[in-house]
């Protein structure tokens, strides 16, 4: 989602408490596996945000997912809908990386599916409308996407959290916040620092980093196939959202623990978070059993070598090894 500013209430976490070792952020799991997925423990349920009925549209944003911002009975909220350029599978993408985020303990929006209806009139920056039917949805929140400036990282309340999103982002083959492309001569760099959000829903003058779209996880925008299940993709060696500024506050210890986490997933917990998937976003029944074979052979495959892959000379690195006081 491309989008400068998110819009909405202030709500501030309970906690103020800055999180050590692998403590969470209010709201999140501590480790792995979230509430209703697979058993997970947190110490305060929040009723979940589920808008009904779409209220007014706001504003429309030139994104290839056509996002839009509009009015809900439960507040403002930015819509991908039916009819956007890149088809309904990345609908799909979008819900199944933000819940597999959330399973995984980063800080997401809150999200939601909603209906557009016949009298729902959502126009798109290119001239087109939403299409009727189920659409994907998160809430507003105050903040900005980061500039790329490194203040902006030391403000934050979850530091903790870049390392654990750059592995999140290699899992899922996250092309759309930092990521390598071709090969050769062809190699280039793709950047997109909108991707990466700074919530102010976070103690005074901090911020609260949170993974956002998530449309291009898993295909980079391509349709889901049963091609997914590949070995190529499963075993894709390259990192992903590995900013060169996240450089300086990955640290080991999270590491070893976010791969000890992904390798905690099961089947099962992936087929939960499909079966969520509307029929209306046409992904088919071989497709699906393609992206839980993708996401849960990737998720063994990163937790064996995401730590050679950020640290290849592993023997020689004496960086940051151990736990950093927050």
């Amino acid at each position: 989602m491309k989008v400068a500013t998110a819009i909405g209430e202030r709500r501030r976490p309970v906690a103020t408490k800055v999180p050590t070792g692998d403590q969470r952020a209010p709201g999140n799991a501590a480790v792995g596996p979230r509430p209703g997925i697979s058993g997970g423990v947190v110490s305060k349920q929040v009723p979940p945000w589920q808008p009904t009925t779409i209220k007014r549209f706001i504003k429309a944003f030139p994104t290839s997912a056509c996002t839009v911002l509009v009015e809900t009975d439960a507040g403002k909220g930015y819509l991908k809908a039916l009819g956007n350029e890149e088809g309904p599978h990345i609908l799909a993408c979008e819900w199944v990386g933000t819940h597999l985020a959330k399973w995984f303990g980063l800080s997401t929006f809150d999200v939601a599916i909603i209906s557009v209806t016949d009298v729902d009139e959502i126009p798109f920056h290119n001239g087109g409308k939403a299409l009727t039917g189920p659409a994907f949805i998160a809430r507003a929140e105050s903040g900005e996407p980061w500039s790329g400036d490194e203040k902006q990282l030391d403000r934050l309340f979850n530091p903790q959290d870049i390392s654990r999103l750059v592995v999140f982002d290699t899992w899922t083959l996250n092309c759309d916040r930092y990521s390598w492309q071709g090969e050769g001569r062809t190699l280039r760099v793709r950047i997109n620092r909108n991707n990466v959000f700074l919530s102010e829903e976070a103690p005074e003058s901090q911020f609260m980093l949170k993974a956002m779209d998530h449309t291009h996880c898993f295909t980079c925008g391509r349709e889901l196939s049963r091609k997914l299940r590949e070995i190529d993709k499963i075993k894709d060696s390259r990192v992903f959202g590995l900013f060169p500024e996240f450089q300086k506050y990955l640290n080991r210890v999270r590491i070893q623990q976010a791969a000890k986490d992904l390798r905690r997933i099961l089947r099962t917990d992936v087929a939960r978070i499909t079966d969520g998937v509307p029929k209306e976003w046409e992904m088919k029944t071989d497709a699906r059993d393609a992206l839980i074979d993708l996401v849960v052979g990737r998720a063994m495959f990163v937790a064996d070598t995401i730590e050679s892959q950020l640290w290849p000379q592993r023997d020689l690195d004496f960086g940051n090894t151990g736990e950093v006081e927050q």
